[in-house]
C-alpha cells in the first residue's frame, strides 16, 4: 500500500488556519494506517500518532432550542475582530481568535457530595474561556460553543482584560516585563526576550470546591507577587498593552517578596 508523505512544504499551521470554522483536536483523523506526518523545517517536533483536525458541529435548522445538561454551558461566540486598532483590514488567517462570548444557556448544576451546587455564571453573562474547551456549534447561524462550567475563565463586563473576574479557582495575574538587557548589558530584540513567569496578581476566584461541594478560598491574595509555571493558562494582551495570564492557582509556584 503506498505511504501518504506529508512534509512541511506540504502542510503547515499557517494553511491549516485558513479553513473558516475547523480548530485542532476533535472529529477528521489521519491516523497511522493512512499515512505519516514527517516534522520539517517550521513544524514543532513532538510525539503524536496522527494528524487532528476539529471542525464545528452544524445544527439543522429544525432544532430551535438547545439545553445544556449538567454543569454544562452553552456560549455565544463573540465575533472576531476584523480590522486592527488602525483600521486595516485583516485577512481571516490573521484575526484574533476570540476567547469570550455570552453565555445564552445553561444547565441545572451539577451535585458534589450531598451539595447540589449551582453553576458560576447565568445567562446574558459575559465570559472568557480556556483557549481549546469545549465543542464549537453552528446553530440559528451564529457560532456556539458548549463548555463545561469549570472551563470558564472568568466573567468580563467590559473589553478589557484587566477587569476580569476569575471564577472558581482561577487567577489573573498581570506578568512582569521582560528583560531589556543581558546581565552583559546587551540589547536583546522581542525574539530573544526570555518570557517572564513571574507576575503581579490582579485579581482572585472564590476558590475550589472541596469533597462536600463547600468553597475553600484561595490562599493566593491580590498585589502578591508570584512565580507560575511557565507554559500555564491563557494569555491576554490589555487595551494598555500590558501582558496578563489567567491560570489555575495550582499553576502558581511561590510568592517572592
Amino acid at each position: 500500500m503506498a505511504t501518504a508523505q506529508l512534509t512541511a512544504s506540504s502542510i503547515s499551521t499557517r494553511s491549516l488556519a485558513s479553513f473558516q470554522g475547523l480548530r485542532p483536536l476533535e472529529a477528521v483523523k489521519f491516523g497511522a494506517s493512512a499515512g505519516h506526518l514527517r516534522v520539517g523545517a517550521g513544524l514543532t517536533q513532538r510525539s503524536f500518532n496522527g494528524l487532528v483536525v476539529k471542525a464545528a458541529t452544524v445544527v439543522t435548522p429544525k432544532y430551535t432550542s438547545l439545553k445544556p445538561l449538567g454543569d454544562r454551558v452553552l456560549v455565544k461566540i463573540k465575533t472576531a475582530e476584523e480590522k486592527t486598532d488602525g483600521g486595516i483590514l485583516l485577512p481571516t488567517t490573521s484575526q484574533t481568535k476570540p476567547q469570550g462570548g455570552e453565555v445564552v444557556a445553561i444547565g441545572e448544576g451539577k451535585t458534589v457530595g450531598k451539595t447540589k451546587v449551582d453553576l458560576s455564571v447565568k445567562t446574558g453573562t459575559q465570559v472568557v474561556y480556556s483557549k481549546y474547551a469545549g465543542t464549537e456549534l453552528e446553530f440559528n447561524g451564529s457560532k456556539h460553543l458548549i463548555l463545561k462550567d469549570d472551563d470558564i475563565v472568568g466573567i468580563l463586563e467590559t473589553d478589557d482584560v484587566k477587569d476580569l473576574k476569575p471564577l472558581n479557582d482561577r487567577v489573573l495575574i498581570k506578568v512582569a516585563e521582560a528583560e531589556e538587557k543581558t546581565s552583559g548589558g546587551l540589547l536583546l530584540t522581542e525574539a530573544t526576550k526570555e518570557k517572564p513567569s513571574i507576575g503581579t496578581v490582579i485579581a482572585v476566584g472564590p476558590g475550589p470546591l472541596d469533597d462536600e461541594g463547600n468553597t475553600k478560598p484561595l490562599s493566593i491574595t491580590p498585589g502578591s507577587t508570584v512565580m507560575y509555571s511557565k507554559y500555564a493558562g491563557n494569555d491576554f494582551k490589555g487595551k494598555d498593552g500590558s501582558e496578563y495570564i489567567a491560570l489555575r492557582a495550582s499553576d502558581v509556584m511561590a510568592v517572592l517578596s
